[in-house]
């Protein structure tokens, strides 16, 4: 029987294709859950066009999957030297089917995120898990096992669940060589396809430039390379010529969090929606069980934060009030060169103090760092040497951590706050007190 091609509509990538085997899974209830997540949280409520979905993300990351498969699988582009480490190449018969294989980690890669995405999962998911157990969990479930089972050949689940999120998200699980490949392409801090696709489907959506790179230069340039010169261990890298296109993703990145993920009022927005979970939530958490996480959506908690808003009795209210009011929280502080010069810890002294002046309930901290600033990978010289990109690049090693620390304040004490701050601040700053870290977004 022939195999149909389905085609759809993408505003980033003109059309995502896909065909009958692929439309199984994308039609599967965990797959269609995605159409009622948020990609970005609350940044709806401060970048108005940000009303975009992880499913079509999920899409996106597929088709870009599928394009670095075709560049990297290409024998020109596998350096001689690491050819023998990765024998899957040579068997051309298989390579269908680790393309499909590629595509439905990617497809399925987000399959495990909370509502409202990244806003609360560290805090509202039970001691141990994060969004890529779950992904896990619901790619080797009964839910998805009738859509790898009907693949011809049959699709291995445990395969797709490792190569959709990765050896640093699955400790002790080994990898073979390709396998590492294969899950760069979807997850690595360099060319994940997942990155690529955010930054430019999320800097369209918000209505801004800061996300935007040459996609198609960069993947067009990727390679199969030894990690060093005189190694024989495969890893994805990129010839000189592609870069710049390499640079420009990872300055994409570095705008798109210090403008868009970590504005200040999508922050207090995230803080208001996590309390309102904690407070709406059975025992302050998500269940983590696939039927559970499966019935659980944005369109749940947005009706939850509708129904307590309105109900004065309820206990999570007032956070509701305030997030569908736009009652937000006050920056009362935020991270800066100078206070940090003058003492490390002046995030928490600061709030710390202002806990005691104004109460707990009147103050919130929220504090992140971006992590991965010193991103390095190999590059394919025009005289076949192989270096590292930290060494041939002047950018990239300039390029800083992008990290957040507010502290904020509830507006009705906003100005006796902003007062408070600037007649206290030097001698909050001048407190001595013990080492504490940024937390990982």
């Amino acid at each position: 029987m022939t195999k149909l091609t389905h085609e759809v509509r993408d505003p980033v990538h003109q059309f995502v294709r896909f065909d009958d085997r692929e439309r199984r899974v994308i039609d599967s209830p965990p797959v269609q859950r995605l159409r009622h997540i948020h990609q970005l949280a609350t940044t709806y409520l401060v970048y108005p066009g940000a009303t975009h979905r992880r499913f079509e993300h999920s899409l996106g990351v597929m088709e870009l999957a599928g394009r670095v498969f075709d560049v990297i699988t290409n024998p020109e582009n596998v350096h001689s030297k690491i050819a023998k480490a990765i024998p899957e190449i040579a068997g051309t018969d298989w390579l269908p089917y680790w393309r499909q294989i590629l595509r439905m980690a990617a497809l399925c890669h987000d399959l495990g995120h909370i509502p409202f995405s990244h806003a609360a999962e560290h805090e509202l998911l039970p001691g141990g898990w994060n969004h890529e157990q779950l992904s896990v969990e619901l790619i080797r479930s009964e839910r998805m096992s009738d859509a790898w089972g009907q693949a011809v050949p049959a699709l291995d689940p445990v395969l797709i669940a490792k190569i959709a999120v990765g050896q640093k998200k699955l400790p002790g699980v080994e990898f073979s060589p390709w396998e590492s490949i294969l899950s760069e392409i979807v997850v690595s801090d360099a060319f994940g396809v997942d990155r690529m696709d955010y930054l430019l489907r999320d800097s369209l959506h918000c209505g801004v430039a800061y996300g935007r790179f040459d996609h198609y230069r960069l993947i067009d340039t990727l390679r199969i390379l030894p990690r060093e010169e005189g190694s024989e261990e495969p890893t994805l890298g990129i010839e000189e010529g592609g870069l710049q296109s390499a640079e420009s993703l990872l300055l994409a990145r570095y705008f798109m969090f210090s403008q868009v993920y970590f504005h200040r009022v999508r922050r207090a927005y995230d803080v208001h929606l996590k309390d309102f979970l904690t407070r709406w939530l059975p025992g302050g958490s998500y269940d983590v069980s696939v039927e559970a996480h499966l019935s659980m959506t944005d369109v749940q908690v947005t009706a939850g934060i509708i129904e307590a808003a309105a109900d004065t009795a309820s206990p999570a209210h007032e956070p509701a009030r305030r997030l569908i009011n736009r009652e937000h929280f006050r920056v009362l502080w935020s991270r800066n060169p100078t206070d940090l010069k003058m003492n490390p810890e002046s995030g928490r002294l600061v709030f710390e103090a202002a806990c005691k002046k104004f109460g707990d309930a009147a103050v919130r901290r929220d504090r992140r760092s971006a992590g991965g600033a010193a991103i390095d990978f190999p590059v394919g010289m025009s005289d076949d040497r192989i270096s590292s990109a930290r060494a041939v690049s002047s950018v990239i090693d300039d390029i800083p951590d992008t990290a957040f620390d507010y502290v904020f304040v509830d507006p009705d004490r906003e100005d006796e706050a902003k007062r408070w701050r600037d007649k206290e601040r030097l001698s909050i700053l001048r407190e001595q007190g013990g080492s504490e870290s940024d937390g990982a977004d």
